[in-house]
């Protein structure tokens, strides 16, 4: 019998009211920790009916100042007559009465790929000169809001990485925006090609802020914008990048100009809430699997990997997700937690999102960020339901921005909190080297591709909100790196990471790594074999001993924020480490410092 889920409460004392402490105290003091959720936990939206729900209509006006959740206009008004549903092309293997349950909302949007006329989505070139246009129309208004293309570099195919800020912030240089009393929210989309409702939808976004209804949340934060980070793979139409590397796996090792973008804008403008635009797949295996298409017009996870501080959690789900449910629900379109399946048609095991420190919503949560995936029903359909696949991201991430901008002095509040605590944590207690989900059963809704109806299918449900250890070792101070590992140490700066180096010899208590067993292998998620991800996996030992360090040599402390992405990389016996991955060299090269080291050394800028 299938265990009935269990509904994600918070601790009786809700992280507003102990941050609304903090105000009143004027120091920072632990709250109370939140209680653990059952293993499996969600929160289902209300059946839908085997008819389409009447779609919101959304309305030309929006307060100025925010809410708990977003203005109630967020998009381009212009009133359809009625709301249709697209002609269903032949190759699409559903029917439709399926096509019906997604009607197009009542408004529509000024974005190239909707303009009459236009075959398939916004192009690239298309995309730069939307940017370009935004830019120049804020700088001839000469208005509160400023609005400026950042450059991030070029794609492998020599396009350029292009993002949008938005702020009312003078001046608008990254350090000043740090420490501005704005926190900043970074919103991505396509990362992978072929999703590219999202990066309409932030085009969309781009419009509003620069001059529309969401432009006045810019007296409360600031926004930044990175509406395609794989135009390769959206010119070619398809998930991976030109190198054939999934970009949504290279968050941790940085290999692809594309994540190294993105690595950069959170480097240098440290948001504290993140959000990552996808698509995910309507037919294909499901309907090979269990025989059944996609219900939901979006689906919701936020980080969830080991070492995660735990309050970053609490408050994606209570500052966050909630308010997200309440407006994705007020506009009739279905909400379910993230899950996907593997590309094996025997393993019928249903998994959230993964638990890697690899993904760009659970590598930023180890940036201490609020990170939120938001997913809607797009893979595999082409062109259809485009317009509400669009106004399911608009409705979603411009209520993200709503809730950052009611909750911005508590952002800042709980990002110096989270900081420190993790800092506080060096050299002490316990770490998780690894975990995976837990194991349990759920009752999935999907839709029956003859007649539309609902159809729950009864699944095995590997749950990553409640994560069990599968490695646990005590924290240290810090490693050690050899002087040649100048790879591992660029990228580890690329993530922000604070490194230094040694400037005389000297010795450090430590433990070694011994090898125990190896193989060679591909790194895995829950959908399978990663894109470009041939991976050395080693089992090891620990050897206490004293280390011999050498002038050049290297030291990251654990006395930092990225702490704990630090320990994502650098324990070696993981499929993500930087040693599985060939960016450290061997085992020998690396080590754990037990003991603060009181040698001379150099931070490196």
């Amino acid at each position: 019998m299938l265990r009935k889920p269990a509904r994600l409460r918070c601790h009786p004392l809700s992280i507003s009211l102990w941050l609304a402490g903090l105000s009143a105290c004027g120091t920072p003091g632990a709250p109370p920790l939140p209680q653990t959720p059952a293993p499996v936990v969600r929160t289902a939206p209300a059946p839908a009916p085997a008819t389409a729900p009447a779609p919101a209509t959304a309305t030309a006006t929006a307060t100025a100042t925010a809410t708990a959740t977003a203005p109630e206009s967020v998009v381009v008004a212009q009133p359809a007559a009625e709301p249709v549903s697209p002609a269903l092309p032949s190759s699409v293997p559903y029917s439709a009465a399926v096509a019906a349950r997604f009607p197009d909302p009542a408004v529509s949007y000024r974005t190239p790929a909707f303009e009459p006329g236009h075959s398939g989505f916004t192009t690239n070139a298309e995309l730069q000169s939307a940017l370009r246009a935004l830019e120049q129309a804020a700088s001839a208004s000469n208005g509160q809001t400023q609005v400026k293309l950042l450059a991030l570099g070029t794609s492998q195919k020599g396009l350029p990485l292009q993002a949008l800020l938005f702020t009312r912030q003078a001046p608008a240089d990254p350090a000043s925006l740090r420490a501005s009393p704005r926190p900043t929210v970074l919103l991505v989309g396509q990362q992978h090609g072929d999703e590219p409702a999202g990066s309409e939808a932030l085009l969309v976004l781009a419009q509003q802020l620069a001059s529309g209804p969401l432009q006045g949340l810019l007296d409360r934060i600031n926004v930044l914008l990175l509406p395609r980070a794989n135009p390769d793979g959206a010119a070619a139409r398809q998930r991976v990048t030109a190198s054939g590397i999934d970009a949504n796996r290279d968050h941790l090792l940085l290999k692809t100009p594309e994540a190294q973008a993105q690595a950069q804008l959170v480097r240098d403008y440290q948001p504290v809430v993140v959000v990552d635009a996808h698509e995910y797949t309507v037919v294909g295996r499901y309907l090979e699997k269990f025989n059944g298409v996609q219900r939901f017009d979006a689906l919701l996870q936020y980080a969830m990997t080991a070492n995660l501080p735990p309050f970053i959690s609490k408050a994606s789900d209570e500052w966050f997700r909630q308010p997200l449910l309440a407006r994705l629900n007020q506009q009739g379109l279905s909400v379910e937690w993230y899950y996907t399946t593997s590309t094996d048609l025997a393993d019928k095991k249903i998994s959230m999102g993964g638990a890697q420190p690899d993904t760009g919503r659970n590598v930023n949560g180890l940036k201490n960020a609020i990170s939120i995936l938001i997913e809607t029903r797009g893979v595999g359909i082409g062109s259809l339901h485009l317009g509400r696949r669009v106004h399911t991201h608009v409705t979603a991430m411009s209520s993200v921005l709503g809730s950052a901008a009611a909750r911005a002095s508590d952002l800042l509040k709980l990002r110096q909190f989270v900081d420190n605590e993790v800092v506080a944590q060096a050299c002490q207690g316990k770490m998780v080297v690894e975990a995976a989900p837990t194991a349990s059963e759920y009752a999935l809704t999907m839709l029956d591709p003859v007649t539309g109806a609902d159809k729950v299918v009864n699944v095995e449900w590997a749950s990553s909100l409640v994560l069990s250890p599968l490695k646990s070792r005590s924290r240290p101070c810090g490693y050690w790196l050899a002087a040649d590992q100048a790879d591992a140490v660029q990228r580890l700066r690329g993530l922000g990471v604070r490194v230094s180096q040694l400037s005389e010899v000297g010795v450090l208590r430590g433990e070694t790594y011994r090898e125990t067993s190896r193989e060679v292998g591909m790194r895995q998620d829950v959908r399978g074999s990663i894109a470009g991800g041939g991976v050395l996996r080693v089992q090891v030992e620990l050897v206490s001993t004293l280390l011999d360090v050498p002038l050049g040599s290297y030291y990251v402390g654990l006395d930092q924020p990225l702490a704990n992405l630090v320990i994502a990389a650098l324990e070696p016996d993981t499929q993500n480490s930087y040693f599985a991955n060939g960016i450290v060299s061997g085992v020998a090269a690396q080590a754990r410092v037990l003991l603060r080291p009181e040698l001379r050394m150099t931070v490196l800028p």
